[in-house]
């Protein structure tokens, strides 16, 4: 069977020379719910590992370099963030037309909807957001130098340079003129706050990039994925796109956003005040300046699905539901816009 950006003969070559331990492989399948880098499933004889590759088209500078993905799992192995085995880096195109890598396969769950955590039991998913919010804050606690992270960014101007970076992926996807957008720009660019210490940010936190066992007493955080965006700088950008992907009940708005989905907004969860006040007690971090970073979070995002929408509509986007996406650029322009005004 064919797997859009996989070359089966290829690979399964490479994988007798680099992982002979793992016995002949079997299958390949895409793994669902990735809307930028993509995600496969490999099954040996002796185990299951997780393929990483970046997406088949429109692939922006600077964007889905997977040397550093798999850089940053390395370096966190040993420490208290949890990340999935790092098993093999591949930089030879020729094996599948990209880089890619290996991780172990976790026995987890992307969480995106309410209805994967089963029967309500609110202590539970208040425990799970907590939990959510305590491993941001071991992420932005990590000593970056002595894991070899050192020069894995600049902390200095981290701001800054996102708002020039992310200008610039905006003029390369947007599909339409939007002025809201260019004021929103101008806006952020005035009021960039000094911030605290650099620390290692992931760069898209969120709880469905994270891989969950759900057990009917507890559920456990077993791995952070997704670092494609990681680098050193403000934890509170983190935490402020945390804060823009959060749903709380009763926010409709935000509820019409196809991103991350609706578990936020099940009975127990933390709402996004709660999550942020848990995370400052746990960090030490003055949050006082958060409605800023929500804003720049959603300015973030909107500049994320722009691209995502752009690829779609070039055809090169693998998966299900994107066709709704490109609606909620404006919407999240929108949302940044009034955070401002709030804050």
């Amino acid at each position: 069977m064919t797997v859009p950006g996989i070359d089966r003969p290829r690979l399964f070559a490479w994988l007798g020379r680099h992982l002979p331990d793992a016995g002949e492989p079997l299958s390949v399948s895409l793994i669902a719910g990735g809307r930028s880098n993509l995600t496969y499933l490999i099954e040996t004889r002796e185990r299951r590992v997780v393929l990483r590759r970046p997406p088949l088209g429109h692939v922006l500078p600077t964007a889905h370099d997977m040397r550093r993905e798999w850089r940053v799992i390395s370096a966190l192995a040993p420490t208290p963030v949890p990340v999935p085995e790092p098993v093999a880096f591949c930089a030879d195109e020729e094996v599948i037309g990209a880089p890619f890598y290996l991780m172990g396969y976790v026995e987890g769950e992307a969480v995106r909807s309410a209805e994967q955590l089963g029967e309500p039991a609110p202590e539970r998913t208040r425990r799970l957001s907590q939990r959510l919010a305590e491993v941001l804050a071991a992420i932005h606690a990590v000593d970056y130098r002595e894991v070899g992270l050192a020069d894995f960014g600049r902390p200095e101007g981290y701001l800054a340079r996102q708002l020039e970076r992310w200008g610039q992926q905006w003029e390369r996807s947007k599909t339409e003129d939007l002025p809201a957008y260019d004021r929103l720009a101008a806006r952020l660019r005035e009021r960039l706050p000094d911030g605290p210490a650099g620390t290692l940010v992931h760069g898209d936190y969120r709880l469905d990039n994270t891989l969950v066992r759900i057990g009917p007493a507890e559920l456990e955080i077993l791995a952070v994925v997704d670092w494609e965006m990681s680098t050193l700088g403000d934890p509170l950008a983190d935490l402020g796109l945390t804060l823009t992907y959060w749903q709380d009940r009763g926010d409709e708005e935000r509820a019409q956003i196809p991103v991350a989905g609706d578990v936020t907004a099940a009975p127990g969860f933390m709402n996004a005040a709660e999550f942020a006040a848990h995370y400052a007690k746990i960090s030490g971090r003055d949050i006082s300046d958060l409605g800023f970073y929500v804003a720049f979070g959603n300015f973030k995002l909107a500049v994320i699905v722009q691209g995502i929408h752009a690829r779609f509509q070039q055809g090169k986007t693998v998966g299900e539901g994107f066709e709704r996406i490109g609606a909620a650029v404006p919407t999240l322009i929108a949302r940044a816009h009034r955070m401002l005004d709030e804050s």
